[in-house]
């Protein structure tokens, strides 16, 4: 006891001796705080690491550090975080991370810029060390933007670990933002254990929409849910925010099942080593197919994220006939709560039976599955759950090999498997012409790449399901010159870039034989050169030079001069 009560006491001295988390750090924008995205929100691929602050729709607005410390890591790229810095605060042991921006300060700026021409690359991952940038709390280091995969203006803000890098929720350490809705309802669903459970005599999943009054109330199921053996429920929800029309992630997810705790998570932090288990988490089906999030109150064995506690990892066993009552409990960062109850009536019914499968995939083994013309193999636990693997092949003439459908279902994988597709064509001299295309539902292509090996591509995917075949890129980009005669007079000059297949993959710019600055963001074809006297010589013709290169390795150029 006496143990305990040191312990308690100790625990009490820390936690009055420290500042309270909500009153740790400032906001980094310096309009009123609202938000149009927060922490752990869902997304594709991954949780949302950081939350987004909106800035009245337009760029410009000063962003300014929330601590002493000093910049750690500038990046900038045309998509992505775009421009983005990263301060590391040692007194805290936090990061802070401002992304989107349009511009960084002059000081920052002055020195990303001798960088991006000392590596002769716009794009750049920069590493200052401590004494190189310092900034203080309150310093404005930036200006907001909306660069690289940005849907907006906004600022995405980040606070992380130091030591690991991890994500942490940065609302629990500043002040709190007016809240007072509570999450809404939109689904629930029903998982079927195939072989072991079977619902309204189906082993397939049901998927409930939940529609609301409007008070925000939710309605019933709609129907009379009958249930045998092992099940998993899930839910679609969201959260709301006063005075915003945004949706936003769920912080809290509880369910209770005859008021027992069954399973229950919240996103505190998490790896990005982590994040794509996400596609676990969630109904990855139907965020295929219809970009629905439904999420999962059962954990699968290769889902391993600590945002968990479960009984008997989440499944219900309904072996009784007679009514089990559920209740979903949904609580956001400011405490609002929905609480949804349902029933689930226990009633005998055949559970089908697995069907033979001859290409049995565990999740937790390496999988290897080879056909004439096709290979792949999958690094054990890359998979989240045990898998029956499917493969189909269709005869093609349009493509350098056969379409195949590389099993009949999405389904995820945590990291990268290799592919290998055989050719039943090869003409191409350059070997690099050819890559792997993915086809979508309606025919569309998209380029995926690959490398020539064995008479046939090897690539890595990251999820089963689509169709791939063999395509060529022999078409070199387009350069397009925007006003060539008024560069000088606006001291830029602009290029607009195309490629019929496999992208942009690098490009660059000369005057008289010296590389030029070129800045450009994903979401345009313009990229831009802005005059800058201190590296170009006025005076005279200026002989500018600017090639571009695709995904296949194909080439062009173009050449024009000017006088400054």
């Amino acid at each position: 006891m006496r143990i305990v009560h040191l312990l308690l006491s100790c625990t009490l001295i820390f936690a009055l001796s420290q500042p309270s988390l909500s009153q740790l750090y400032p906001y980094p924008v310096t309009v009123p705080p609202a938000l149009s995205g927060n922490f752990g929100e869902l997304r594709s691929n991954h949780f949302h690491s950081g939350i987004d602050f909106k800035t009245q729709q337009v760029v410009n607005k000063p962003i300014v550090s929330i601590e002493d410390g000093y910049v750690s890591r500038i990046s900038v790229a045309p998509g992505g975080y775009g421009l983005a810095l990263y301060i590391d605060h040692p007194s805290t042991g936090h990061t802070s991370v401002y992304a989107h921006l349009n511009s960084f300060s002059d000081r920052i700026a002055e020195w990303v810029t001798g960088q991006q021409y000392k590596q002769e690359s716009f794009s750049v991952n920069l590493y200052p060390g401590e004494g190189t940038l310092p900034v203080k709390r309150g310093e404005q280091v930036a200006l907001s933007g909306n660069t690289g995969s940005s849907g907006g203006p906004h600022l995405h803000f980040e606070i992380r670990d130091t030591r690991t890098q991890d994500p942490l929720d940065a609302l629990e350490y500043m002040p709190n933002i007016p809240d007072t809705r509570r999450p809404d309802l939109r689904g629930i669903a029903f998982y079927p254990v195939k072989g072991k459970g079977v619902v309204n005599s189906s082993s397939n999943p049901l998927r409930l929409p939940i529609t609301n009054d409007g008070s925000g109330n939710p309605s019933g199921l709609g129907r009379s849910i009958n249930a045998w053996g092992r099940i998993g429920v899930g839910v679609k929800a969201y959260d709301r925010m006063d005075g915003q029309a945004n949706i936003y992630g769920v912080k809290y997810i509880r369910l209770f099942v005859d008021d027992e705790p069954v399973f229950s998570s919240t996103i505190r932090r998490f790896s990005f080593a982590d994040t794509r288990m996400l596609n676990s988490f969630t109904d990855f089906e139907d965020w295929k197919k219809r970009r629905s999030f439904y999420m999962k109150s059962f954990v699968e064995p290769g889902n391993t994220l600590p945002h968990y506690e479960t009984k008997d990892s989440g499944y219900i066993d309904i072996n009784e006939e007679r009514p089990y009552r559920f209740r979903y409990e949904l609580e956001d960062h400011a405490g609002n709560q929905l609480t949804y109850r349902f029933t689930v009536n226990g009633q005998k019914q055949e559970v089908p039976q697995l069907p033979p499968c001859g290409n049995w995939m565990a999740w937790n083994l390496q999988n290897t599955f080879m056909e004439p013309g096709f290979t792949l193999q999958i690094p054990g636990g890359n998979l989240y759950n045990d898998l029956c693997f499917s493969h189909s092949t269709t005869e093609s003439r349009k493509y350098y090999s056969h379409l195949h459908r590389v099993n009949d279902q999405p389904v995820p994988l945590h990291n990268r498997a290799e592919m290998w597709i055989g050719m039943h064509t090869d003409t191409l001299r350059n070997k690099n012409n050819y890559g792997i295309v993915r086809l979508n539902d309606n025919g569309t292509e998209s380029w995926l790449g690959g490398e020539y090996t064995r008479g046939g591509i090897t690539l890595s995917i990251r999820e089963l399901g689509d169709r791939y075949a063999i395509a060529a890129d022999t078409v070199p980009p387009v350069i397009t010159p925007l006003e060539p005669g008024n560069w000088a007079g606006r001291r830029q000059i602009r290029v607009r870039l195309s490629d019929n297949k496999s992208g942009i993959a690098s490009f660059r710019g000369e005057i008289n034989g010296q590389f030029v600055l070129f800045t450009h963001d994903s979401k345009s074809t313009v990229y831009t050169y802005r005059f800058d006297d201190s590296r170009l010589t006025k005076g005279g013709e200026q002989q500018f030079v600017f090639t571009a290169i695709d995904g296949a390795g194909n080439r062009s150029e173009y050449r024009y001069t000017f006088t400054y």
